[in-house]
């Protein structure tokens, strides 16, 4: 018995060894080393094929990326339930798409929704699986040979091979990168090709470069599925050598090839621009993927995969050199869009997949197009999909191979450029913050509320109750109520008269400072106001600030009003009567058009207000809208930063910037203190308490499709058509 109990025991050590090396390590044995390869992809000339029965014809990537974030959810959580994915599957294929893309491997719960969802499907949907390169180790010290880049790109690439073969276990916390979990289901009959890499940065692209120029062995690569060309640099043979050993380990272990190709962007494009553009955009390094060529042994083939938006990082608006494109101007309009599409075509031999490209309906904005106005935000969610469809027509007429929309959902914890400085980046998750253009790319959004929002701001007051009513003044009475995005107001005056009325709402946030006065229209309060929203006709409503409070000098003082706002004498009193714009910074200095000697930063006023109806559900649609009249006042919503919150999940707002603090720090509150007035009465305008809560983490939301979804829908439909 006890040999027994023995030799049990050690058949289940060993059992569970093999388990672990095969599907933890990755260890195998190939039992069939003559068995022929397949794919039911491949390349032909630039062109993308597919195989359909026992021919192959051509296979247009119509796709949409894919992120991992969700409402209350950090992405690295991989929190979306298999449930979610199946649903979000049917409505991505009923809009078109034949194709998603993922950036990293996803949690099991993704490829078990995506095995059950195209198991017994005639037409199934399909998959770009990414590998992406952790961003601490891509901006790091190191170059692209260190163990930490180099070993680990190369050992999460084989990860992405055996999940989508359905043999792989991720544990919790073993990669910074990926999902985890048990990857069982097979979903490589529908995995068209792998995206390798991340948005790489030029500087270690370069510095790998440098670094390993006149080492033997390090500018060439030859293997028996990837080689590269005679001109190659270092990165290149690195990404030669990775592409490599991925065929070579699916082809030795799965007896199957797909299709590879590289991620790339303009700031490591393969082409020359002048040395001030190289300079403005720190653009030192490039990529070239022609350098690196498919041996008679890839049945599959090499596609190039680039991202490429419209006004970031846009080259060829700052150049009249149109060498590298030839694309002549016309009638003194310059496309530099299409013009890049077409030099990126142009360039390569392979196909030219644009892998992202996108629109974002967030109310901020972070980037201008000045050739083609689509601007990275402050759209609308209607112009959003006319805007994603100029960009398919003319990525089709460059003549590439297909394209994938960024992104399908919106995600509250992405960040941006200039807004990450006046949030607090550990709560993003939380809350949705409409000032963040990040957060808006998506073709679904997630609405405050559970099944509806609290308020829309639309004319129709019925949503307003008596218990919301927080002040009065003679005849003139305000209501409030707030949720995840907005803060919402509803001021009502009987007779009122939008055309010729001025509506003023004065806001006390801060307890750290405020006037009691506001030197350009003359009105008094009963305490210290921190902002002023007035409304006053279509083009003339905004919300000011008392210029202490300003969020962007506190931060951006040099670039915007070139001094350092922390030197005594520039510092603003906390009861200044001066109330100023709220602006975004758009550019932090602009040197290509204004010239090396005169930096400037760009900026533009978002806390100028905009009319119209912001319920999804009426006609006239506009998602932009900030304040619409009703028959006896106004109804408005601010976006929650607007008002320098930090997090209004906690209540959390920005601090005194000249306490010490030289910069956003934060501070909790549990009120504000607001009043309202028609500016007819020149006494102190009285403002009362508002309770505030927040609601921590647990914030509630629906699901809600942007009208720019029908929109592709119907141009794919016709486009299939």
């Amino acid at each position: 018995m006890k040999k027994f109990i023995i030799t049990i025991s050690i058949l289940i050590v060993a059992a569970l060894a093999l388990n672990y090396a095969y599907f933890t390590l990755g260890w195998f044995i190939d039992f069939h080393p003559n068995r022929p390869c397949e794919s039911f992809m491949k390349v032909e000339g630039d062109q993308i094929l597919m195989k359909k029965g026992d021919k192959f014809e051509e296979f247009e990537i119509k796709g949409v990326n894919l992120g991992p974030g969700e409402p209350t959810e950090w992405q690295t959580d991989f929190a979306i339930d298999e449930k979610t994915y199946l649903r979000w599957f049917d409505m991505i294929q009923k809009m078109g798409a034949n194709t998603i893309r993922v950036y990293t491997v996803q949690a099991d719960t993704f490829y078990n929704a995506f095995y059950k969802y195209n198991k017994d499907r005639k037409v199934p949907l399909y998959l770009l699986q990414g590998v992406a390169v952790n961003d601490y180790v891509m901006n790091s010290h190191r170059d692209a040979y260190d163990k930490d880049f180099f070993d680990t790109f190369l050992a999460d690439c084989r990860t992405a091979v055996d999940v989508i073969h359905g043999r792989k276990t991720i544990k919790l916390g073993k990669n910074a990168v990926m999902g985890t979990g048990s990857f069982r289901k097979d979903v490589s009959p529908w995995v068209i090709g792998y995206v390798l890499g991340s948005d790489w940065d030029s500087a270690t692209i370069a510095y790998t470069n440098h670094n390993f120029k006149d080492t033997e062995g390090y500018n060439s690569y030859k293997g028996k599925f990837m080689y590269t060309a005679e001109n190659a640099r270092p990165f290149e043979a690195l990404l030669a050598q990775i592409g490599d050993k991925v065929l070579s380990y699916e082809t030795s272990k799965y007896k199957t090839q797909r299709l590879i190709s590289f991620n790339n962007w303009p700031l490591t494009d393969p082409f020359d621009y002048t040395y001030d553009i190289d300079r403005y955009f720190a653009k030192v390094g490039e990529v070239d993927v022609e350098n690196i060529l498919c041996t008679d042994k890839v049945i599959s083939g090499q596609f190039a995969a680039y991202q490429a938006y419209t006004y970031y990082p846009d080259f060829l608006q700052y150049t009249d050199d149109w060498s590298v494109t030839g694309i002549e101007k016309k009638d003194g309009y310059r496309n530099t869009y299409i013009a890049y599409l077409t030099a990126l075509v142009k360039h390569h031999k392979m196909p030219v997949v644009i892998t992202e490209f996108g629109v974002s309906t967030g109310r901020g904005m972070a980037q201008i197009s000045k050739s083609t106005n689509i601007n990275m935000g402050n759209t609308t969610e209607t112009a959003q999909g006319e805007s994603i469809i100029e960009c398919m027509k003319e990525i089709k007429e460059a003549g590439c191979d297909g394209c994938v929309l960024f992104n399908w959902q919106d995600e509250w914890c992405k960040r941006t450029w200039n807004t990450m400085y006046a949030v607090d980046l550990m709560r993003s998750p939380y809350w949705s913050d409409y000032q963040t253009s990040g957060q808006f790319f998506g073709l679904l959004t997630f609405d405050p509320g559970e099944k509806k929002s609290i308020c829309y701001v639309d004319g129709d007051t019925s949503e307003w109750k008596k218990s919301d009513v927080v002040s009065t003044n003679d005849d003139i009475t305000l209501s409030m109520k707030y949720d995840e995005k907005f803060i919402y107001f509803y001021a009502q005056k009987t007779g009122y008269d939008f055309a010729t009325e001025k509506i003023v709402i004065p806001l006390d946030i801060t307890p750290k400072s405020g006037s009691s006065y506001c030197e350009s229209n003359g009105l008094k309060f009963d305490r210290g106001v921190d902002f002023l929203l007035t409304i006053d006709g279509k083009d003339n409503s905004r919300v000011t600030v008392q210029e202490r409070y300003e969020a962007l000098r506190s931060t951006y003082s040099e670039a915007v009003y070139k001094m350092n706002t922390y030197f005594e004498y520039n510092v603003p009193d906390k009861h200044s009567p001066k109330f100023v714009n709220i602006d975004m910074l758009l550019d932090i200095s602009n040197e290509l058009e204004v010239g090396f000697t005169d930096k400037e930063a760009v900026k533009y006023e978002t806390g100028k207000l905009v009319q119209g109806i912001a319920n999804p559900e009426k006609e006239g649609y506009n998602s932009l809208a900030d304040f619409c009249p009703t028959k006896d006042g106004v109804e408005i919503r601010i976006p929650w930063q607007l008002l320098n919150f930090a997090d209004p999940s906690t209540m959390e707002i920005h601090d005194d910037y000249y306490s010490g603090n030289y910069g956003v720090e934060h501070i909790y509150i549990d009120s504000i203190y607001v009043g309202v007035s028609d500016t007819t009465d020149q006494g102190r305008i009285s403002l009362k308490k508002y309770n505030l809560k927040g609601w921590k983490n647990d914030a509630t939301y629906h699901e809600r499709l942007k009208p720019a979804y029908y929109t592709l829908q119907k141009y794919w439909s016709e486009d299939n058509g």
